[in-house]
């Protein structure tokens, strides 16, 4: 079969690989859609730790065509997503119920080989059924889904409160429709982008902010107090300073973000302090991946609207390797 491989910091090039052969509790699944991520493009650029070789794509659904002699719950012609991150299970992290902070932890497409490719191997517990009739590029939905409802729950939006989200990318974008479903009163994002803007009013937002002019002030116009909830979906450092500085006394901020694993951020302590912020962090999806598959095959987001353009596996080394253009949100590929 053919895969998108990453063999070192800035080598990803497509390449005849064997297809896998599923074990005693693996499925063996046809990709029918892998989106692209950003932290795929940190992976590529070194900035974010992986195995090497390995196949990139973690956000993929598709089809079972085997399964495992052991697999009991899935069959051949299943469709299913698949929870790329694998805990062990066991330890200490594990049993309290935080598997994504699991010092074993693996993930399909960052060491393990994932879904940029015609076939991808899924263990049976990782796997997650849809819909037979889901739309696949939808069902690749699932990963960041589950990512953003557990950044929602560590935020714990208070019933009528108002939510900033800094990042007007896919991430952003779920975000304000996951903060309206959690009770926020008032959701407003911030983006450079007019056309981000325009479509985050569209799910719902109450305002919006130019993320190229001073968005401090102008959210200080809007909400005087500061926010309640501000949750940094950008992954850049001039957004972290952002949000400390936009929650109001008593808030919450939630780095959500995937910052380079290299970049530094200057935090006032005594600003934490005086305004008694709680700075949280939300990493990966712990326990959220089947309320993902749910929201999802309920049809209760609106994914075509995220969906910029759908690009075939040839096409995945390019843009991985590129800068994602202006005005597009997500890409899809297909094989």
């Amino acid at each position: 079969m053919l895969a998108a491989r990453l063999t070192a910091p800035g080598q990803l090039a497509l390449e005849e690989v064997a297809r896998p052969v599923p074990g005693p509790c693996d499925v063996l699944v046809r990709v029918e859609a892998c989106g692209i991520c950003g932290s795929d493009r940190h992976m590529f650029r070194g900035e974010f730790p992986t195995a090497l070789p390995v196949t990139l794509g973690h956000e993929f659904s598709g089809i079972v065509v085997a399964t495992g002699a052991d697999v009991a719950g899935i069959g051949v012609g299943a469709r299913v997503s698949g929870d790329p991150n694998i805990a062990c299970g066991c330890c200490a992290q594990c049993r309290a119920g935080r598997p994504n902070l699991c010092p074993a932890l693996s993930a399909i497409g960052v060491t393990r080989d994932g879904g940029f490719a015609e076939y991808v191997l899924v263990p049976e517990a990782q796997a997650v059924l849809l819909p037979a009739d889901l739309d696949p590029l939808h069902g690749a939905f699932c990963e960041p889904v589950s990512c953003c409802l557990h950044a929602i729950d560590v935020a714990r939006i208070p019933r009528g409160g108002s939510v900033v989200i800094l990042g007007g990318g896919v991430i952003g974008l779920i975000m304000v429709e996951l903060a309206l479903q959690a009770g926020a009163g008032a959701v407003i994002l911030s983006t450079r982008q007019s056309a981000r803007r325009a479509l985050a009013s569209d799910l719902g937002a109450a305002a919006t902010l130019d993320a190229m002019g001073d968005a401090v002030s102008t959210l200080a116009e809007l909400l005087p107090e500061g926010a309640d909830v501000v949750m940094e979906c950008a992954g850049v450092t001039e957004t972290v300073d952002q949000a400390i500085r936009m929650a109001r006394r008593g808030g919450t901020v939630v780095l959500f973000g995937v910052v380079p694993k290299d970049d530094r951020v200057l935090i006032s302590p005594f600003e934490l302090l005086t305004k008694e912020l709680r700075l949280e962090s939300a990493w990966l999806n712990p326990l959220t991946y089947g309320r993902a598959a749910g929201l999802i095959g309920g049809r209760v987001l609106s994914l075509d609207r995220l969906i910029s353009r759908r690009i075939g596996l040839a096409e995945v080394p390019e843009e991985v390797a590129g800068d994602p253009v202006p005005g597009e949100i997500k890409l899809v590929m297909t094989p």
